[in-house]
């Protein structure tokens, strides 16, 4: 039996990962954006315990992170919890950061920064991040002219960056990143076409499976299946700036 961690489990893939790992036996803790919606969570997956914190601000982001703490290490931690994009809207944040960028990577990086280190550590990426590459210099879009969508593919880029970079700087965690598929959640849309009961499964798997695929580290999985990701996504160089860049915006410093 494990304890898991699943960010932004409120709905979507993150709550449907949560009942999957309650119903297989471990204890699950949940998180909503507020104690309403960590509540809410927590009813419908039966979960163990809820935590809260709105993941577009980095106070309470660091404050969700102290709750998680408090209960004690988790084994796995599921970096679930994100937003897509509007074309034309960036929706700055009480930071001044892109609310996409702010929820997708900087709050993902800071809770894997400032949580007590699990065992296993999984990241939602996307399909979206293979068209994309690094931009560090003008990373929260103040320079350039603004395209949600691109904004939104360079976040999952991010997350796949922080899962391998995780896996090389911490070699006793087992860390990854998942391809979900476009699947009909709130964010997919009700047309996306991929299949919506295969879109939390291989979370839920890395976390807590004891079978040898599952305990991998530093790879990209899409439906169990081990996929190849965007190249930069393993440039160990571009990933030591992508963290180095997180940390200044943070103020967050990445644990040796």
């Amino acid at each position: 039996m494990a304890r898991v961690f699943v960010t932004g489990s409120a709905d979507g893939l993150g709550l449907m990962a949560a009942r999957l790992l309650v119903e297989q036996g471990h204890q699950v803790v949940v998180h909503g954006r507020s104690s309403g919606r960590a509540e809410e969570a927590k009813q419908l997956s039966g979960a163990d315990a809820a935590v809260h914190g709105d993941l577009s601000s980095l106070k309470q982001t660091r404050a969700l992170a102290a709750q998680v703490n408090a209960l004690g290490r988790m084994d796995a931690v599921i970096h679930n919890a994100g937003v897509g994009y509007r074309e034309g809207w960036r929706g700055d944040t009480e930071d001044g950061l892109p609310l996409v960028f702010a929820v997708n990577t900087v709050c993902t990086y800071v809770l894997t920064a400032l949580i007590e280190r699990p065992a296993r550590l999984v990241y939602l990426s996307s399909g979206m991040h293979y068209g994309v590459r690094l931009n560090v210099e003008d990373i929260a879009w103040n320079r350039r002219n603004w395209s949600g969508s691109q904004a939104y593919a360079e976040t999952k880029l991010h997350d796949a960056m922080l899962a391998f970079a995780v896996a090389r700087r911490w070699p006793e965690v087992l860390a990854n990143a998942v391809d979900p598929g476009w699947v009909a959640t709130k964010m997919g849309g009700r047309g996306a076409p991929d299949d919506l009961d295969q879109g939390h499964r291989t979370q839920a798997w890395l976390a807590a499976s004891d079978e040898p695929a599952a305990k991998a580290s530093g790879r990209l999985f899409r439906h169990q299946r081990l996929r190849d990701a965007n190249p930069v996504a393993h440039d160990a160089a571009e990933q030591d700036r992508l963290i180095e860049a997180l940390a200044g915006i943070s103020g967050v410093p990445f644990p040796a």
